[in-house]
Order: structure tokens, then C-alpha cells, then sequence
């Protein structure tokens, strides 16, 4: 066969790989995208993957290599072999993706009493998947690095020393495969999940992202907090969804002795009542502590579906009493009393002789000091002794 009918050879296979799998892609898209709805989404995924597979594959196949030179032979088979390599990691990701896409996005959107398990179901699946894809191109890579001779006469001398060569790597990897436990642990201790609403370091946050490396937290004002995973397994933190989403939110209230706590009672109720954050599920309205400076606290309790919902409904309470008690009952409202003592009165007895001067002299009828105001009380007599 001449040279030109080989290179025709080689372009009508590879055509002929790249047609085959643009078929698959129609049939997908087509026909089983009606009985499988995700069919027609794992064909747009896979399909750039496949096609360069397909490439790869029909090249390898057809290539006339006894036209080549030696040296140009043996650098187009190097290639060609990195290629396929390289392909099929790629579409084997691609399929794996593809495929867990779609139940993952399905346990995003359980609401209620099953939140949990999902959340708990999603970060495993999550963190099985980055741990194959990891395994994946970690294997891909080594074989990629074998294909050279060079590399293959290291490796057997690396496989000779495996002692010391694996202590020296674990040594090295210890932060990364720590992680990598600890990640597991989370996932599969159920200590934490996606979506999780946790304290940490003082810091109110959802958990957004868990990795085999670190944990992100979206705060409330949109801040994003970064911990390593072995944080959440070495030190304590708070989970406020760890076994239900729902949770029970107070409102704090400083006011008067005067506040009717029943009449504001029965108010609480009625804006819960009206309020479609509320689960009607508890509340409660207590006093329960005097301050010093002579202010009640009452508390309002109140439960809710989630973390959000429960910051809503918190800050709607709040607000309602604060506008209830100005408007109807405003001398309720936070004073502060303070109150001077008398002064001490001096007092004096009536005694022979100089009773009446002394009386006089100090303006009253009786020794009576004279007040510094003339609204005061009039100071206490003193006593003497004869």
C-alpha cells in the first residue's frame, strides 16, 4: 500500500471512531433522553472527552508508523500513548461526574424532616468522588511516567528501597493524608455537613464546602472562613443543625416593672400566629431575670425550620414588641430611677438657759437649724447632755 492510501486509511478510521461516537451522543440525546431524562445531559458532558478518545484511539489503530523515521516513530508512539492516557482519564471523570450530578442536585432539594439525611448522604457522596477523582489522576499520572524508560528504571529502584522511600513519603505527606482522614471521619462520624449551620471561634456560619484538604464557612454577611479539616477533629466547635434542622430562637427584652407580662404574652402568640416563619411547634414568654438597675428581662422563645428562617422570625418578634410596648404601654419603657437620701437632721435638746438663745440664733422655735433650702426638711435636733 503506497503512502497516500495509508494517510486515506488513517482519515476514514478516525472519521469513521469520530461518527460512531456522534451517533451514541444522538441516541442519548434522542430517544433514551425520553424514558432517562439525565441521558440527554450525560451526552452533552462526555461528549468532548469522547470524541478525543475516539481520535486517539483511531490514530493509534491506522497510523502507518513504518512510513516514519525511527527517531519520529518513537516520539509519535510516546505521544500517542500519553494521549490515550490522558483521554481516558478525562472521559472516565467526565462519566463519573455526569452520572452523580444528577442525585446529588436531587438530595439539594429534600426539604423538611429528611434535610439531614440528605445533607449527610451528599457530603459522602461528595467526598468519595473527589477521593477517586483523586486516585484517578493519581494512577493516570504513573502510568503516564512509566511510558518513558528512564522513569521505569527509577521506579524499580524506588521498589527496591520501599522502606525507606514509603517513610520518607509519609513523613512529607503527613498534613495531606491527615486531612484526608479527617475528612473521612466527618463524612462517615456524621459530625458535619454540608449545610450545616456551626459556631466556630466565635463565628456564626454554613458549612458551603467540605474538601479532603479544608472546610469553607459562608459567615452571615458574606464572609468566607477557611479551616483545615483536622480543625474540626482536634477541636471542639458548636452544630446547631448536628440532629434536626429546626431550631429554637429568644428575644430579648429589657423593660419596666410596670409591662403587663400576660397582655404582652398573649401578643407574642398573636404575631406568631400570623406569622408564616413560626413551625407551631413552641414559644413562650417569661420573665426571667431583674437587673440591677431595677429593669425586667423578658424573653421570647420562639422555634423555627431552619437557621435563616430563625434570624427572621427573631428580628419580626423583636421588632412587634418594641413597637406594642411604645405604643401601648410606653410608660413600660426602660427608665432608670435615681433617688437621693435626706440629709441627717441635727438634733438638739431643750436645755436651761441658752435653749431659747441657740434657738433663736439658729432661726427656729425650738434650736431648730434652719434647712439650706426652703423646701428642704429641717435637719434633726441634737441631744444634750446636762
Amino acid at each position: 500500500m503506497s503512502a497516500f492510501w495509508a494517510w486515506i486509511v488513517l482519515a476514514a478510521v478516525v472519521a469513521a471512531a469520530v461518527i460512531a461516537v456522534e451517533a451514541g451522543r444522538r441516541l442519548l440525546a434522542g430517544r433514551l433522553s425520553a424514558r432517562w431524562p439525565g441521558a440527554g445531559l450525560v451526552a452533552r458532558r462526555v461528549a468532548a472527552p469522547a470524541f478525543a478518545f475516539a481520535a486517539v484511539v483511531g490514530c493509534s489503530t491506522a497510523l502507518p508508523f513504518r512510513l516514519l523515521a525511527d527517531p519520529a516513530e518513537d516520539a509519535v508512539r510516546q505521544v500517542l500513548r500519553i494521549a490515550a492516557i490522558g483521554t481516558t482519564t478525562w472521559l472516565v471523570l467526565r462519566i463519573g461526574y455526569a452520572l452523580s450530578d444528577p442525585p446529588l442536585d436531587r438530595l439539594m432539594r429534600i426539604e423538611g424532616d429528611r434535610n439531614r439525611r440528605a445533607r449527610k448522604a451528599r457530603t459522602q457522596m461528595l467526598l468519595l468522588r473527589r477521593i477517586a477523582t483523586v486516585l484517578i489522576v493519581v494512577l493516570a499520572l504513573g502510568a503516564a511516567l512509566f511510558t518513558f524508560p528512564g522513569v521505569r528504571a527509577v521506579g524499580a529502584g524506588v521498589l527496591a528501597s520501599a522502606g525507606v522511600a514509603g517513610l520518607v513519603v509519609g513523613i512529607a505527606a503527613r498534613p495531606v493524608l491527615g486531612n484526608l482522614l479527617a475528612g473521612l471521619q466527618l463524612a462517615f462520624s456524621d459530625a458535619l455537613r454540608l449545610d450545616d449551620v456551626v459556631v466556630v471561634q466565635g463565628e456564626w456560619g454554613l458549612v458551603e464546602e467540605l474538601t479532603l484538604s479544608y472546610v469553607s464557612l459562608r459567615l452571615w454577611d458574606d464572609r468566607r472562613m477557611i479551616f483545615p479539616v483536622s480543625y474540626f477533629t482536634e477541636q471542639p466547635f458548636e452544630n446547631w443543625t448536628r440532629h434536626s434542622s429546626r431550631l429554637l430562637g429568644s428575644v430579648d427584652l429589657h423593660v419596666d416593672w410596670s409591662v403587663p407580662i400576660d397582655e404582652l404574652r398573649a401578643e407574642l402568640y398573636a404575631a406568631l400566629r400570623d406569622n408564616p416563619l413560626w413551625d407551631r411547634r413552641e414559644w413562650i414568654l417569661q420573665a426571667v431575670d431583674v437587673q440591677p438597675n431595677g429593669l425586667v428581662t423578658i424573653r421570647a422563645m420562639m422555634s423555627a425550620a431552619d437557621s435563616a428562617s430563625t434570624w427572621d422570625l427573631r428580628c419580626d418578634v423583636r421588632e412587634h414588641l418594641i413597637s406594642h410596648i411604645r405604643h401601648h404601654y410606653p410608660e413600660a419603657l426602660p427608665r432608670i430611677r435615681v433617688e437621693t437620701p435626706e440629709p441627717a437632721r441635727d438634733v438638739r435638746g431643750d436645755g436651761d438657759g441658752d435653749g431659747g438663745r441657740n434657738g433663736e440664733r439658729d432661726g427656729g422655735p425650738n434650736g431648730d437649724r434652719a434647712a439650706p433650702g426652703e423646701d428642704g426638711p429641717a435637719p434633726a435636733k441634737t441631744i444634750r447632755r446636762a
